[in-house]
């Protein structure tokens, strides 16, 4: 595939991908005023965030088999008009229950953009070319934790937050578009001849009996946790605590998420120079080091928004090494079932993420400590697992 050619489906598989995305981050700096608006307490406000995760995780489990038996595209159709006709219930809620129902749904629609992209990456690559394009896709992706936040402030200041729900339902739309005019079908018909329920309840359960993918799906789903504890706490530690408006705290969570679509380009080219094991090895280890040391930092009573930003900074710079490439390496085995395979990584990562920002929401109380405690173990568990999963000898195949 020409360069011009992995830009081109990165740039529509990374905006498919970001619309789930921007309903979370746009949201984030309106979480206070959604409280204020709908009289519910911080809990409340976050639960409406943890029931998106819960239902963007669980509905992969079923969007990734579908696509594997009818083809990639008819379930991006549906998840995009659920996601549509949700997010206009959201713009219409008037209390903090239904809101949270229709966050659930808009995250089930939401889920077919997550599982369907990594698919079809493994349907055109493997190794590190399979590497390139998710790390393009990620670059797409990850723009909208450093634009949606600002977009939300802006929004939010001229139609409140209410505005946010109309603006992603339009993103929604136009992402219909995109896949109506612009994706072709990598699934065709004789690749689907084997697919089905069954197959689907079996290709679980080999991918279940697995402990190499387990392991690297859990590589993932522990950096990503701690990833969501920082999303669903930083609103209210930075603007609150540290008194940062919504814009300025739109570019502190951008800032940090720069670091990791910059890293991310380097997954390639690290990965043919040193291979893609030694690479997550080194990466996973040295962000858990530098998540150990900010949570030192705060348990010795240190209180400086400068030490979180700039050592979350750099953590998040070599989890952007990690994330991508454990995803590939996850996929690599796994091809006649990678719609499966990639709804089971996904759900798992959402789940998980999902339990960590529910578990890390019963200790919150607006300071930064229950916050980075949450972040640190989400990173020292991925390092943990990465020597567990990676000790020895590669596996031949996902060596080269």
């Amino acid at each position: 595939m020409h360069s011009s050619s992995y830009l081109r489906m990165a740039l529509i598989l990374g905006l498919l991908s970001a619309i789930g995305p921007f309903a979370i981050d746009m949201y984030l700096p309106a979480l206070p005023a959604i409280g204020t608006a709908l009289g519910a307490d911080v809990g409340a406000v976050q639960l409406s965030l943890t029931a998106f995760f819960l239902s963007l995780g669980v509905g992969q489990l079923l969007y990734g088999p579908v696509s594997d038996m009818v083809g990639r595209k008819p379930p991006l159709y549906f998840g995009l008009v659920l996601f549509t006709l949700a997010s206009v219930g959201c713009a219409l809620a008037t209390d903090i229950q239904t809101l949270v129902a229709l966050r659930f749904l808009q995250g089930l629609g939401a889920a077919a953009g997550s599982v369907i992209p990594r698919a079809v990456v493994r349907d055109l690559h493997t190794g590190t070319e399979a590497a390139r394009l998710m790390s393009l896709l990620m670059l797409v992706f990850s723009v909208s934790p450093i634009l949606a936040p600002l977009a939300g402030s802006g929004v939010i200041a001229l139609s409140g937050w209410r505005g946010v729900f109309w603006a992603v339902g339009l993103a929604a739309v136009a992402g219909l578009l995109l896949v109506r005019t612009t994706l072709n079908e990598t699934r065709p018909p004789d690749q689907r001849l084997d697919s089905s329920v069954g197959s689907a309840l079996r290709g679980y359960g080999v991918l279940l009996r697995d402990g190499h993918y387990m392991g690297l799906v859990g590589i993932g789903s522990a950096a990503l946790a701690g990833f969501f504890v920082f999303l669903a706490g930083s609103p209210f530690v930075l603007i609150n605590h540290y008194g940062l408006t919504p814009t300025q705290y739109s570019l502190a969570f951008g800032f940090n998420a720069f670091a990791f679509i910059g890293a991310s380009q380097f997954t390639a080219k690290l990965g043919r120079r040193v291979g893609l094991v030694p690479m997550v090895k080194f990466a996973a280890t040295a962000s858990g080091l530098f998540m150990a040391a900010l949570l030192a930092y705060y348990l010795l009573g240190g209180d400086r928004l400068g030490v979180l930003i700039v050592l979350f900074f750099i953590a998040s710079a070599f989890m952007g090494l990690v994330i991508p490439t454990v995803s590939v390496l996850a996929l690599e085995e796994h091809g006649p079932i990678a719609g499966t395979a990639s709804a089971l990584m996904g759900t798992l990562q959402m789940l998980v993420g999902a339990v960590a920002m529910g578990v890390v929401g019963l200790f919150a109380n607006g300071e930064p400590l229950p916050m980075v405690a949450g972040m640190a173990l989400g990173s020292l568990t991925s390092v943990a697992l990465t020597w567990l999963t990676l000790a020895g000898p590669p596996r031949a195949r996902l060596a080269t």
